[in-house]
């Protein structure tokens, strides 16, 4: 766009224009909530690995529109000409998420990883490319494996209106950055539900000692779930009567849903330990109490930022040495711990919001606060 001013302008319309109530907002550590054992980063967030960068574009206009885009930088440099190591895990597969076959099958990721909504994946899969092959040193690129991951915001959001646009994907990527990562209601959890409430993006990291390792791992969830919450093991969802196969729920006993997770490490594993790790990323999505339903679409895409594993396309072999099996479960109990913070954040720092098809609010942090005092 000629006048970059005027594309934050009309996003501050949309902000002003929204059916968006600002309530509480807190992330789990504020509450004292402190999943696990292991010390998180900085920032607390996915962007506390060195390389990773978040950006999001959040559309909130009135009752309709209520969706967005989040972007995962993995690592700095032409990732398609010098990939990162990666694995997907499907939890289950009631899902949209395009590029999940070549990362299964070469075990790398050579895009940002896009999340919106189920209706907008191929606007998703438009903008990576377009944006991929418009990055120096890809002139002569003819093929792009681009990562989208979705979940339904169709309840809050007009999903079949399809918002989003293939420039609006690469104005998130082009707005990632290395700090705090926004949560809640932003990016591809504008309108997402989770457990009833009201669901969203959440961020957590862990870094475990000098002596295993000291490397880190983030999390970056996509929260769209059901189930029967829990929060630091106690049963707030039902305490709060609100939760899968409860008349509470107004006759809307359904626990399907989804949630896209993106897990991040500097820890030098090989694709098929970041498989493993991946698969321990739903260890936290279950001490949430996800119920992991039929039509239930549960991805995990894991990654590593290590230097000495990037995949050059002008190399003939790729030889680096990796962590050896025996060294990865602090990596595992990190990941676990992680997801399940990263989810208790995408409820607690959400708001209520009135979107297409009836209100939803947002996790009602001053009864959580006195059951958790109990």
């Amino acid at each position: 766009m000629k006048y970059p001013w005027a594309i934050h302008f009309l996003a501050c319309i949309a902000l002003l224009s929204a059916n968006v109530s600002h309530a509480e907002q807190l992330r789990a550590r504020d509450l004292n909530i402190k999943p696990g054992v292991l010390p998180t980063g900085k920032l607390n967030a996915i962007t506390d690995v060195a390389g990773v960068k978040v950006g999001h574009v959040t559309l909130h206009q009135g009752k309709a529109q209520h969706t967005g885009v989040t972007a995962i930088i993995p690592a700095s440099g032409n990732l398609r000409q010098n990939k990162v190591p990666a694995a997907v895990f499907v939890g289950n597969g009631y899902g949209k998420m395009a590029g999940i076959s070549q990362i299964q099958e070469l075990g790398e990721i050579e895009t940002p990883i896009v999340l919106t909504n189920t209706l907008n994946v191929a606007e998703g899969i438009a903008g990576v490319v377009e944006w991929t092959l418009k990055q120096p040193g890809n002139e002569q690129v003819r093929s792009v494996n681009a990562v989208v991951g979705e979940t339904n915001d169709g309840y809050i959001n007009d999903i079949r209106a399809r918002f989003i646009t293939p420039q609006q994907v690469i104005q998130a990527i082009e707005k990632t950055g290395n700090g705090a990562v926004a949560e809640g209601n932003v990016g591809a959890g504008a309108g997402t539900r989770a457990f009833g409430f009201k669901g969203g993006i959440g961020t957590s990291s862990r870094k475990l000692p000098v002596s295993l390792g000291g490397y880190t791992l983030g999390v970056l969830v996509q929260s769209n779930f059901g189930g029967i919450l829990q929060i630091d093991g106690q049963p707030i969802g039902e305490k709060l009567g609100q939760y899968y196969l409860s008349e509470a729920l107004n006759n809307d006993s359904s626990a399907d849903g989804s949630i896209m997770i993106v897990v991040a490490t500097d820890a030098p594993l090989s694709d098929r330990n970041l498989y493993r790790l991946a698969k321990r990323a739903m260890g936290g999505v279950a001490r949430t109490g996800a119920s992991l339903t039929n039509g239930s679409g549960d991805y995990v895409v894991a990654f590593s930022t290590a230097e000495a594993l990037r995949r050059s396309e002008k190399d003939t072999t790729h030889l680096a040495p990796s962590l050896s099996n025996n060294e990865v479960s602090p990596l595992f109990q990190a990941v676990i711990e992680a997801t399940e913070e990263a989810i208790y954040n995408s409820l607690l720092m959400a708001e209520d919001v009135d979107g297409h098809r009836g209100k939803t609010q947002a996790l009602p942090i001053g009864k959580v606060k006195a059951l958790l005092s109990q």
